[in-house]
């Protein structure tokens, strides 16, 4: 009977000890291999974990280059996450590839990690080789303020300058411009490549509201130069040498406003108004110098204008005459 018992006791610990070892076994070749580590990574990101990213071995971040698109608020809609090969390299290292949805959009990244030694002697710890980030170069044109996936940044290298930004890989940064004056078309920016540097451009310009209020204000402007009852009104585009003598007050009116567009100066924060025709219309009475006969001069003046606009404290437009 007690053979018996300790035979039944022996089957039970070798049997407890052979799932014992094949746990050890299934989890070094999952959770804690080399795909189990990187996928852990990619998990943490997905649910914008930023702190359990940055735990995990070999995650640095750079101190040179801004951090705030790897903050939480600022990162994309990971999904999708798929293991598609692993490889030993026979040197420590396992080179990862996974492929992912992120932001609608499918990618895949090669990681590249090693073997670090042991959890409690049991399980295998792995690290990255090189950190899991990348760089987006982002140049806002004609501007020096963004949107990165909601985020209002300021660019610190001023308009239409490179700004670099850090993130982690994969990233899905969507970008855009929109101001009281002044919009860009929305563009996305994919970061796949560890190390890698990705430049995007935000290509900012004039919005309808900028136009018009650039147009109300030239209306207003030459509406008030025809009243000006001379032949060269002062500090306006339209006027006229005439050689006979004026007899009478010179009476201006508009016949063509000019309809304007706005477009980059080439200067940083600045606009232009480019060469714009309009046509004036102005009637006076003259005497000739030759024979004195008096006549009417009844016609149409063309005249241009142009503009730098650039913006004041308060955010307002202040147009400058060129």
């Amino acid at each position: 009977m007690e053979r018996s018992v300790l035979t039944r006791l022996l089957v039970l610990t070798g049997l407890l000890v052979v799932a014992f070892v094949g746990t050890i076994t299934t989890l070094n070749l999952t959770l804690y291999s080399a795909s189990g580590f990187v996928h852990s990574y990619l998990d943490s990101l997905a649910r914008h974990d930023v702190d359990g990213v940055l735990a995990m071995p070999g995650v640095t971040l750079s101190k040179t280059v801004s951090t705030r698109l790897t903050e939480p608020d600022a990162l994309g809609a990971l999904s999708g996450i798929r293991l598609m090969s692993e490889r030993d390299n026979g040197d420590g290292t396992h080179s990862v590839k996974y492929g992912y949805t992120i932001d609608g959009e499918k990618g895949s990244t090669m990681f590249r990690v090693e073997h670090s030694g042991s959890r409690l002697g049991l399980f295998s710890a792995w690290r990255f080789v090189e950190s899991p980030v990348g760089i987006l170069r982002v140049t806002p044109l004609n501007a020096d303020a963004f949107d990165a996936n909601g985020v209002h940044l300021a660019a610190k290298s001023g308009p239409s300058v490179p700004n670099d930004f850090l993130v982690f890989t994969p990233s899905s940064i969507r970008l855009s411009h929109t101001s009281t004056y002044l919009v860009a078309p929305k563009t996305t920016a994919l970061v796949q490549g560890i190390g890698s540097t990705v430049s995007a451009t935000i290509d900012v310009a004039a919005n309808r509201a900028f136009v018009a209020e650039v147009q109300k204000e030239l209306h207003k402007y030459l509406a008030d130069c025809v009243t000006q009852k001379v032949l060269l009104p002062t500090g306006c585009p339209m006027g006229k040498q005439i050689s006979d003598r004026v007899q009478n007050d010179p009476a201006w009116s508009m016949v063509k406003y000019p309809t304007i567009t706005i477009v980059p100066s080439g200067q940083a924060g600045s606009w232009q108004v480019p060469e714009t025709p309009g046509v004036a219309h102005l009637v006076v009475k003259v005497r000739s110098i030759f024979d004195g006969t008096i006549s009417d001069f009844n016609q149409d003046v063309p005249f241009t204008v142009r503009y730098l606009i650039t913006f004041q404290p308060n955010g307002g437009p202040l147009i400058t005459a060129q």
